[in-house]
């Protein structure tokens, strides 16, 4: 009996081990499953863009540096989604099998938006993405979504021979090209600008006695009729333009939102007409610039390029400057009462570093690039913003310089003309705050001594 107990017991250990190892074995599985499927990859805090060499890489996009896709992108944001099918479309990784996607219908509405909107542009008929709160939009904002997908506007006054020798002054290529946006019935700020720190023609700096060639030119579209009734001042603005010969106007809505076009239609007729411009100031009608101290930044800047170029033989030293007030780690304007009032429908997350204040600096080189790479960016409503993320998607970031004062002086200090020794530009200023003050800064050196 106790024989065939101990027999039993071994029969029923041999049977129930293969059941136990089984069951361990289902069990860790089982484990690995419920951790596999709990993992969710880092939330990333750029869903728009990866950021990219610098260097040119001709026709594609700049290789990312960093983490591109995100499992997490905010395709409810129409400004982010658009943007990613661009992303997709110019991933250097994808484009290697470009006839494959090519190949493929476009069922994407992001994407078949775009198709219908061009033909359309001048007539402001363009299918309008889906956005849950279009109607409750302002309708700066609503204006901007119809026609953001439309960048080919008519010139409707061109000055193609202002940077060559052939020009009304005699003047070769500007060596600073400035160019102010403006708006048509601004006659008084423009002329104000001409009167004062505007003036094309060859100009000394505060130290350096030798002449600098500066040319001037207004960015303008056309009046914004929905604002109106306006008057009539086209035969005024042809007027000026005969005298002056410094308008470029295209033929689109001169609205704040649309202030991006100057921006993309200035470079497109700088690529033509001036590509040989070596910086670009641009800024707005309502600024004073101290053009004497930006002419000596600038000079400065220059000598140290030509001996960092003899020390190390690059020739591509100076093609990134950047400069202006850079604002950082900004975040979108929520509040609907502003004009700079962006809902978290159109576009998510932080902005970009970017420069404001109505003025900049840049390399005409970089003007360039920046053309290059606005066809990989999708216009967004506020000007200062697209800029900061045309850069970034260069792999760049905005300089910033203390003498862009955003905010200009402390009010206790604006009637001292000393206090703009260290001052490039001040916003803002009205016409007749201009032309005083020129005259005050005429011989700043000498009243506030060295």
């Amino acid at each position: 009996m106790g024989r065939c107990c101990k027999c039993n017991g071994r029969l029923l250990c041999m049977c129930l081990l293969p059941c136990m190892m089984t069951s361990h074995l289902v069990i860790y599985i089982m484990v690995y499953i419920f951790v596999t499927m709990s993992y969710s990859p880092p939330k990333l805090s750029i869903h728009y863009i990866a950021p990219g060499f610098s260097a040119n890489s001709g026709t594609l996009a700049s290789h990312p540096q960093s983490p591109f896709w995100n499992l997490r992108l905010e395709d409810s944001a129409l400004w982010n989604g658009l943007q990613h099918v661009w992303d997709r479309q110019y991933n250097p990784i994808l484009r290697g099998n470009m006839s494959e996607i090519q190949r493929k219908p476009k069922a994407n509405l992001l994407s078949s938006v775009e198709d219908k909107c061009f033909p359309s542009c001048k007539l402001g008929k363009c299918s309008v993405p889906h956005v849950h709160d279009f109607d409750s939009m302002p309708e700066q904002l609503r204006a901007f979504i119809r026609s953001m997908h439309c960048r080919d506007y008519p010139l409707l006054i061109n000055q193609p021979d202002a940077c060559s020798q052939n020009n009304s002054l005699g003047l070769e290529t500007p060596t600073l090209l400035i160019a102010v946006k403006s708006q048509v019935g601004n006659f008084e700020n423009r002329q104000a600008i001409r009167e004062t720190w505007g003036r094309s023609g060859l100009v000394k700096g505060e130290l350096s006695r030798k002449g600098t060639v500066v040319h001037t030119l207004f960015l303008l579209g056309r009046q914004d009729s929905s604002t109106g009734p306006h008057p009539d001042l086209k035969n005024l603005l042809a007027l000026e333009n005969e005298k002056y010969g410094d308008i470029l106007q295209w033929d689109f809505r001169d609205t704040f939102f649309n202030l991006t076009l100057k921006d993309l239609l200035f470079w497109r007729w700088l690529q033509r007409y001036c590509p040989n411009a070596i910086f670009i100031f641009k800024g707005d009608d309502d600024v004073f610039v101290r053009t004497d101290a930006v002419l000596d930044y600038l000079h400065k800047q220059w000598e140290e390029h030509i001996l960092w170029r003899e020390y190390t033989n690059d020739t591509a030293a100076l093609t990134d400057l950047f400069v202006g007030d850079v604002i950082s780690n900004a975040m979108p304007n929520r509040e609907p009462t502003t004009k700079y009032y962006i809902p978290e429908s159109f576009y998510k997350g932080a902005y970009p570093p970017y420069a404001g204040g109505g003025g900049v600096i840049y390399s005409g080189k970089l003007a360039l690039r920046l053309l290059e790479v606005s066809n990989r960016v999708r216009l967004f409503p506020i000007d200062d913003v697209y800029l900061g993320m045309c850069l970034h998607r260069l792999g760049l970031s905005p300089s910033h310089h203390p003498g862009f004062l955003t905010f200009d002086l402390p009010e206790s200090e604006r009637e001292n003309p000393c206090a703009y020794r260290a001052v490039l530009l001040v916003h803002r200023r009205s016409p007749k705050e201009m032309l005083t003050l020129w005259k005050q800064l005429h011989n700043l050196p000498a009243k506030c001594g060295s």
